[in-house]
């Protein structure tokens, strides 16, 4: 009996479980999701072929066409000047920058100057006698000898004999010494070369200024050089008197300038060529770090595109009928920094303006149609 009733109550469990199985399956059953196409938008823009600059694109500091840096060739203590020997201070041309004290060195000068007198004076008797023909142009000389003012040129000799006499009296020594002192007792005084502005002063009044001293720095501020480099690929491009724009970092001020010399060599490290431009403005200085973009030829039936719509530098997309998107071929004629010139391309063809991540030939878009 016990048997059976076990047997019973196994079969209810199993017949139980087996229906409350087959409910839970059929209440627990969802609709199977549905995925909606969709269907990406990009933005395009009608191809316009036509004539595009190729501009190259350097950098560089701005320096000085007319620069000199200041040494001294003799030795002293400066002097005080009416304008001050600092940096800022504008002199004319011709106008004195400095002035060596030179009272000892003068001083020599008028030894060496009385010394050829002398010489010219003890050989006139000599010279009366042996060359009386010359004797006159001799005494012309040194009647008009001043020893405060520059000697003059000795007389010119017309024969040997007399040139030996001359040169045998060490007059021809005695004054080419005082012609090299007399190079040096200028070099006491240095004076502008060209109108500018003094950029570096070394030293002040009562220094005793050394032979080779630095004494300071003087440039003319309107017109300047900026020295920028140019990959040796387009050296055929770079044709002294292009024109060139210059620019600021920020883009907010724009010079012209045009090309003035091109190096002939390209530099074997770096493969660049070197080109000079030159430029001139009231707001320049030395040392200001410009852009330059200098327009080197044209390509006609091109247009220009962003960098980033190159597919392995060769390819970009377009879209077709509205709606999808081709892989096309290009010819990329010049990269620039962030654009690229091309070629190859239909007229009023739709061109993508920015790059659509994912995308694939072929693959159904939308274009933006809004502006």
């Amino acid at each position: 009996m016990r048997k059976i009733i076990l047997s019973t109550l196994g079969g209810l469990l199993l017949v139980g479980t087996f229906f409350l199985a087959k409910y839970l399956v059929e209440n627990n059953q969802r609709p199977k999701p549905k995925f909606e196409r969709i269907v990406k938008t990009v933005f395009v823009e009608a191809v316009q072929n036509k004539e595009v600059p190729i501009v190259l694109t350097a950098s560089g500091n701005l320096i000085a066409k007319q620069k000199i840096e200041l040494y001294s060739e003799v030795q002293g203590v400066l002097k005080s000047m009416p304008k001050p020997f600092k940096e800022g201070t504008r002199f004319r041309k011709a106008e004195t920058l400095l002035s060596i004290n030179s009272d000892e060195f003068y001083a020599g000068l008028q030894a060496q100057k009385s010394n050829l007198m002398n010489l010219i004076t003890s050989m006139m008797p000599d010279l009366r006698l042996d060359y009386p023909k010359e004797f006159q142009k001799w005494e012309s000389y040194l009647q008009s000898f001043d020893i405060n003012k520059s000697i003059p040129k000795l007389p010119k000799t017309f024969s040997d004999k007399e040139k030996y006499f001359i040169t045998g009296r060490g007059v021809t020594t005695a004054y080419y010494n005082v012609k090299n002192l007399e190079v040096k007792y200028l070099k006491h005084l240095i004076k502008a070369p060209f109108s500018g502005v003094l950029t570096e002063a070394l030293v002040t009044p009562g220094t005793l200024v050394r032979i080779g001293q630095k004494l300071g720095e003087f440039i003319d501020p309107s017109i300047f050089e900026m020295e920028v480099f140019i990959s040796a690929e387009f050296s055929d491009l770079l044709k002294v008197g292009n024109a060139v724009v210059l620019s600021n970092l920020d883009k907010t001020k724009e010079y012209e300038g045009e090309i003035i010399r091109v190096n002939g060599k390209v530099d074997q490290t770096s493969q660049t060529i070197k080109a000079f431009i030159q430029v001139a403005h009231k707001d320049l200085k030395e040392g200001m770090f410009l852009e330059a973009a200098l327009i080197a030829k044209s390509e006609k039936d091109a247009i220009e595109i962003s960098r980033k719509l190159l597919i392995d530098n060769q390819r970009v997309y377009m879209v077709k009928n509205d709606s999808v998107l081709s892989l096309v071929t290009i010819d990329p004629v010049y990269f620039g920094a962030e654009t690229v010139i091309v070629k190859g391309l239909e007229n009023n063809a739709k061109i993508l303006t920015k790059s659509l991540p994912g995308a694939y030939n072929g693959m159904i878009v939308k274009i933006n149609k809004s502006k």
